[in-house]
């Protein structure tokens, strides 16, 4: 494993490289059925990304799975997953794209079911159909397509689908979103996210929710800035709204979650959609001629999918050692773990600040770039697209509040206070092998916070109208103005000053007041906590679960058991009702499986008697 991490590292390093030099190696792009590999400088990004993410979660599993029931065998997936993933990125021509894809897509599910037979669980079974069920049925438009693209030759020329007409480029546009947006867990297709991550090895968690879904970004920039070779407003429009739509409704979901990895993933759903929000933009400004604006918003798209694929590396990570420290996943049933496990902790707390926005770190950088964005789209003189824009400003400043009070919440329920249960209070620190990997991805949430205007002209530069980053929009290249280095110096001082100020006395420690009762676990503040107040606004529209027993003894009420939750809507409203159709249909398909011989004969013969009859009529010509 530390072999493959090495690796990584240096696949890495030369996608960094192909990235900032602007420079192209190996083939490009071909509709020839024919095998073709190359890089170019987004596939360089996307090397880079994938390194950044892999090469850690590598160094991590050496260890992390030494208490797996079938440690090779998992071993042997972590290895196989990261080169699906390069296949992907660097494949040029659709059968090395769509074979790689499909190799994307079976070496997670492989490694959820192993892992999960392991234990005797039989969920894992489930969640594993439900994720190919999904994947594989909207992941059949990536399959229309790539081979439409490859039909008219517009894998390699563009132009090639442009005179091919309106309608083969929107069912290309319409196939393509499904498709991609599918493994990129955007709304409504994202359910296999919240099923399968808590149930994967956290190393595989990491990279699926690190760069799987940013490969299938990847897919979709592509589709967007080249394939398509320009692509109409109104799917612009399309990628806005579904951006937009899937950043609020995942973090609203995240807020309620008590499972760590299921919150996790929720928010994977939320910064896809904050992703996808800037490349909607993005779109819109190049059909209106803005080349520098549309450059900025698909920079700032960019940018957040790197800030994203290392802080959820990170935070994933961190969650497999809070759960092997003893733990566990439940939030309601940790606290105090910053104390007991320093370096994996601070690693956590960074990784929550960071996804929560909170300068100095990657997250505000890439956020207020795609802010930016927005707020240039706003600028437009055309009502309509100004309109667009501040509903999508709007929407993304929701979703970041929110996602401020989700990641409180989990700093608060896992790291602070003290422990609710004995097996939180007996945790303690893993070994440096894999603490080291979440040390090495916070200081990287670090260092893309500093100085994101060192990479912003880069990923700029990927746009196809060029015209490098707009003036007024706040941003530079040393990055200054974002303003995240000045940011970084304040605080700086000012700590520095209160440390000084306050000097090296420490508070005495003190009980807590709890209205004069004793303070024990059952009175510490949990989930729901947190999330009462946004849970009683938005009552209508989340309609949560809720039941009330009151136990009588003698007449007298002695104790008063509650459940509640927050149902998953759109899996009650959409996926329920297709499922009840399916099984029916299934049920009534499987009554004609009798295994008898002589029925099957006569279906047989029935069809051959109703092709005749067709024949002869002149139906079949």
């Amino acid at each position: 494993m530390r072999l493959q991490a090495a690796g990584l590292a240096a696949t890495g390093m030369a996608g960094g490289i192909c990235l900032l030099d602007g420079r192209s190696v190996g083939s490009g792009f071909s509709s020839e059925l024919q095998p073709a590999v190359g890089v170019d400088p987004l596939s360089g990004l996307m090397l880079m990304m994938i390194a950044l993410v892999a090469a850690p979660a590598a160094a991590y599993a050496a260890v992390y799975l030494t208490a797996a029931a079938n440690p090779r065998a998992l071993a042997l997936l972590t290895g196989l997953f990261p080169l699906a993933l390069i296949g992907v990125v660097t494949a040029r021509d659709a059968t090395l794209i769509l074979g790689s894809w499909e190799l994307m897509t079976l070496v997670p599910a492989a490694a959820v079911l192993i892992a999960g037979d392991a234990h005797g669980a039989g969920n894992e079974r489930r969640a594993v159909f439900e994720y190919l069920a999904i994947t594989h049925i909207g992941g059949a438009g990536v399959w229309v397509a790539v081979l439409v693209l490859a039909e008219h030759g517009a894998l390699g020329d563009p132009a090639g689908l442009a005179s091919a007409g309106a309608g083969v480029q929107a069912l290309v546009a319409v196939a393509g979103l499904i498709g991609f947006g599918t493994k990129a867990g955007l709304v409504p297709l994202h359910s296999w996210l919240p099923r399968v991550h808590p149930l994967a090895p956290s190393n595989i968690s990491a990279v699926m929710s690190g760069v799987m879904v940013k490969v299938a970004l990847y897919g979709m920039v592509r589709l967007l800035t080249e394939w398509l070779g320009g692509p109409a407003a109104w799917v612009g429009y399309a990628v806005l709204a579904l951006g937009a739509v899937s950043a609020l409704s995942g973090i609203v979901q995240a807020l309620f979650q008590r499972d760590l990895k299921r919150l996790l993933a929720f928010s994977t759903i939320e910064n896809v959609g904050i992703v996808t929000l800037a490349l909607g933009a993005s779109v819109i400004l190049a059909d209106r001629g803005e080349a520098a604006w549309a450059a900025l918003a698909l920079a700032a798209a960019l940018l957040h999918a790197l800030n994203h694929a290392v802080v959820k590396a990170l935070l994933f990570l961190g969650a497999g050692s809070l759960e092997r420290a003893g733990a566990g996943r439940d939030l309601d049933r940790m606290g105090g773990l910053l104390r007991r496990m320093p370096w994996t902790g601070a690693a956590v707390l960074t990784g929550c600040l960071a996804i929560a926005g909170l300068p100095v770190l990657g997250g505000f950088a890439s956020e207020w770039a795609t802010l930016q964005a927005l707020l240039g789209l706003g600028r437009q003189d055309a009502v309509g697209v100004a309109l667009a824009g501040g509903l999508a400003a709007a929407a993304l400043a929701l979703t970041v509040g929110l996602g401020a009070v989700c990641f409180v919440k989990v700093i608060g329920l896992s790291l602070l206070g003290a422990p609710r249960v004995p097996e939180a209070a007996r945790a303690v620190e893993t070994p440096r092998a894999m603490w080291a990997p979440l040390a090495a991805l916070a200081a990287a949430c670090l260092a893309l916070g500093l100085a994101p205007g060192l990479l912003l002209p880069a990923l700029a530069d990927l746009s196809p109208g060029g015209g490098g980053l707009p003036r007024g929009a706040g941003i530079d290249v040393a990055g200054t103005s974002l303003p995240t280095l000045g940011l970084a110096l304040f605080l700086a001082v000012a700590t520095a000053a209160l440390l000084t100020l306050g000097g090296r006395r420490a508070a005495a420690p003190a009980p807590v007041w709890a209205c004069g009762q004793a303070v024990e676990p059952p009175l510490a503040w949990t989930s729901a906590a947190f999330t009462k107040p946004i849970l009683l606004s938005m009552w209508g529209l989340l309609r949560p679960e809720r039941e009330v027993e009151v136990l009588s003894r003698g007449g007298v009420p002695d104790e008063v058991r509650h459940r509640g939750a927050v149902p998953h809507l759109i899996d009650s409203a959409l996926y329920a009702p297709v499922l009840r159709i399916a099984l029916a249909g299934a049920g009534a398909a499987r009554r004609l499986q009798s295994g008898s011989l002589r029925l099957y004969a006569g279906y047989l013969v029935g069809l051959v008697v109703l092709l005749l009859v067709l024949a002869r009529t002149g139906v079949l010509g």
